[in-house]
């Protein structure tokens, strides 16, 4: 068999980002997530609530969902990659993850309008969810075998910039071809294609399905041209794999600076995926977005991303990932206090006349920022921890740093669930994403720019 290029190795392993992207863009994010607060809200207000109160307790609901399956991939992660070291083995793993991917996303199409399935496609969502963040911990593991350390952080920013690219044009798609406005037709004016009804919101819900198709399309490049690296030829079993995992986070107390980047990765990322997780949520309950807005908030959120990924990963190569963090971070924590001061009426304490556009630009241009500084933040931390990485055990060490971006994943939502519960306000629910960047920012005092690996 021919040897497989190293080129196409790098290009295989970036069509993981382009072909997962979709789960991230269009359910997690800009489409079905604010689909279904819209869905739970009313179900909620048809039980006698009055509309702040259905708001608070849709977006309580959707809180929940997100914390029980930050539980379930923030305790198997790092176990999992451990398992993995033992035998040197992630393709068959990287292809049980991608099952569960594809079945979770596509049975998303059966979310009735009328909420009285809701639970049932929640624990759908949580299946394709968890399959790919553990996908995503073995996909990163392989980062380090496609170039030295003055390339991964360009070949990490350039991979989440095409992924990037790809959840841009499946949004487009969906927009156009598919998610119905008010009117029940589509952005460009046309009835959802193949006949799909839109006063049953089949449009909206198709992009379950969407998301699944585009995901086995795309991940046949990936299987084509990446290989598992040498194989250990042993039989693993979960004792060994336990034992490894052990090791490893007991030898944190000697690796100061990986035992402070795993701690400020969990609550600065864990803070990004709750902006990501909510962000179209918010729209939806506080600024009263359709999900064509939402969706175009999306298109150029997506934009900006994939911008400033590529942006990012060339300021990585020049000044290391460590500056390029701090100051995403900082972006992030003012736009944060930016979307909890205002919504409809006010920002910031002042009022606005009635019928104002001024917090549409606002979270607009808020957006951008997200999209953008997002962007930079995973990319630069995915080249910071390459650093970190003991290149003996990979997949258990990109396992911890799974860990560390989802030991907290259940405590975001948490946080959002009893603030949005104690205010009865979904506005004012989403501010302890502040504190979470705050405490990421604080830890990363103690991070050495280039690791603290023993050579």
């Amino acid at each position: 068999m021919a040897e497989i290029s190293k080129r196409k190795r790098i290009w295989g392993w970036w069509f993981f980002d382009w072909a997962s992207q979709p789960y991230h863009t269009l359910l997690v994010t800009f489409i079905f997530g604010p689909y279904f607060a819209g869905v739970a809200a009313e179900y909620f207000a048809g039980t006698g609530l009055d509309a702040q109160a259905a708001d608070a307790q849709a977006q309580s609901l959707w809180a929940r969902c997100l914390a029980i399956t930050g539980l379930i991939i923030a305790f198997g992660a790092p176990l999992m990659g451990a398992f993995a070291d033992v035998t040197g083995r992630r393709l068959p793993w990287i292809f049980c993850f991608s099952l569960m991917y594809a079945v979770g996303s596509a049975a998303l199409w059966y979310t009735f309008p009328d909420g009285s399935n809701m639970w049932l496609m929640l624990s759908a969502f949580g299946l394709g969810f968890v399959g790919a963040e553990y996908a995503l911990i073995f996909i990163n593991s392989q980062l380090p075998e496609l170039g030295d350390e003055s390339e991964v952080g360009e070949i990490s920013g350039s991979g989440f910039a095409f992924g990037y690219l790809g959840g841009l044009i499946s949004l487009a798609i969906v927009l156009t071809m598919f998610v119905e406005q008010p009117n029940g037709k589509t952005l460009i004016g046309i009835d959802p294609v193949f006949g799909l009804d839109a006063a049953e919101s089949e449009g909206t819900r198709f992009v379950g399905p969407f998301s699944a198709a585009w995901f086995i399309l795309f991940m046949v490049p990936y299987f084509m041209w990446v290989r598992d690296g040498e194989r250990t030829g042993k039989h693993g079993s979960m004792g060994q794999a336990l034992r490894l995992l052990g090791s490893t986070i007991a030898d944190l107390r000697h690796r100061g600076s990986l035992a402070a980047y795993l701690g400020s990765s969990m609550f600065y990322r864990d803070a990004l995926n709750g902006l990501y997780s909510f962000g179209g949520v918010y729209a939806r309950l506080v600024l009263d977005w359709d999900l064509i807005k939402i969706g175009v908030f999306g298109i150029v959120s997506v934009l900006a991303s994939a911008l400033f990924a590529w942006i990012g990963g060339k300021l990585d190569r020049k000044y290391g990932p460590k500056p390029v963090i701090l100051v995403a971070i900082w972006v992030l924590i003012l736009v944060c206090a930016t979307v909890v001061s205002m919504d409809r009426t006010q920002i910031m304490g002042i009022a606005l006349p009635e019928g104002s556009q001024l917090p549409d630009f606002v979270f607009f241009g808020c957006g951008i920022l997200i999209g953008g500084m997002g962007g930079i933040l995973q990319s630069a931390s995915r080249s910071l921890m390459v650093r970190h990485t003991d290149p003996k055990a990979p997949v258990e060490s990109f396992g911890l740093y799974g860990l560390s971006g989802r030991a907290t994943a259940f405590v975001a939502p948490i946080l959002i669930d009893i603030a949005t519960v104690a205010t009865g306000n979904a506005r004012l629910g989403v501010s302890p994403i502040i504190l979470l960047f705050i405490l990421g920012l604080v830890l990363m005092r103690w991070v050495k720019p280039e690791g603290d690996q023993s050579k």
